[in-house]
């Protein structure tokens, strides 16, 4: 399986069989997404930064992408969802509403995509998730999760690989964006000054790191 981050909270993930983007974004966060195309497309909460499922185009398996946008379990093209509800604030919900994490199968990896979580897991939504060997996890906080939050949910869920995203970075529109922190910051707060920084990351079941790795990809 390869991973290509596409910035703010999309990631492209390509599969033997089939591939997924995840929460494709709108120009409102002050650059505008390349044109992909997949199989699968999953909406973690409907925000203009993360549902521009316009911006996904179709296959040749499939004229349109499969549009996976709430809880549940699926199964497309070989790859399987699954979709645990859970909250954009500490408040259930009450602030900004629902989000959902999801739980990627594809290629014998389990890819979570957390998208705007902001909140600490419970136990339950812990076991839902299950297994996870790669997580792509929000680290910027104000709007989700902040660098302290999101490594206790690296510690709730211990991947083998931590892949940040949803921070502030110089392309962002910072009239919005100017209160969401940057990668260093979870990366310092974390002591991972060992991080690799990488345009692509390819991976098997039987390359995963035998120690946690974080991983910082570049859009």
């Amino acid at each position: 399986m390869d991973i290509t981050y596409l910035g703010h909270s999309a990631f492209k993930l390509r599969g033997r069989q089939a591939s997924v983007v995840t929460d494709p974004y709108e120009s409102s966060v002050g650059f505008s997404m390349t044109r992909v195309a997949a199989d699968i497309v999953t909406v973690s909460h409907a925000h203009g930064d993360h549902n521009n499922v316009a911006a996904v185009s179709g296959t040749a398996r499939r004229q349109q992408p499969f549009l996976i946008q709430a809880p549940g379990e699926y199964e497309v093209s070989g790859i399987s969802v699954f979709g645990i509800r859970t909250f954009h604030d500490n408040k259930q919900g009450a602030d900004r509403g629902n989000n959902t994490v999801y739980l990627i199968h594809i290629d014998e990896l389990f890819v979570a995509h957390v998208g705007d979580l902001g909140h600490i897991l419970s136990d339950k939504q812990v076991e839902e998730i299950g297994e996870v060997d790669v997580l792509l996890v929000p680290v910027g906080g104000h709007y989700t999760l902040d660098p302290k939050q999101a490594l206790e949910v690296v510690n709730q869920l211990q991947p083998s690989i931590v892949i940040p995203m949803h921070y502030n970075t110089d392309k962002h529109q910072q009239k919005t964006f100017s209160k969401v922190l940057g990668v260093d910051a979870f990366l310092a707060e974390g002591g991972f000054d060992s991080a690799k920084r990488l345009s692509k990351l390819t991976l098997t079941k039987s390359t995963l790191p035998s120690e946690m790795e974080v991983v910082v990809l570049t859009a």
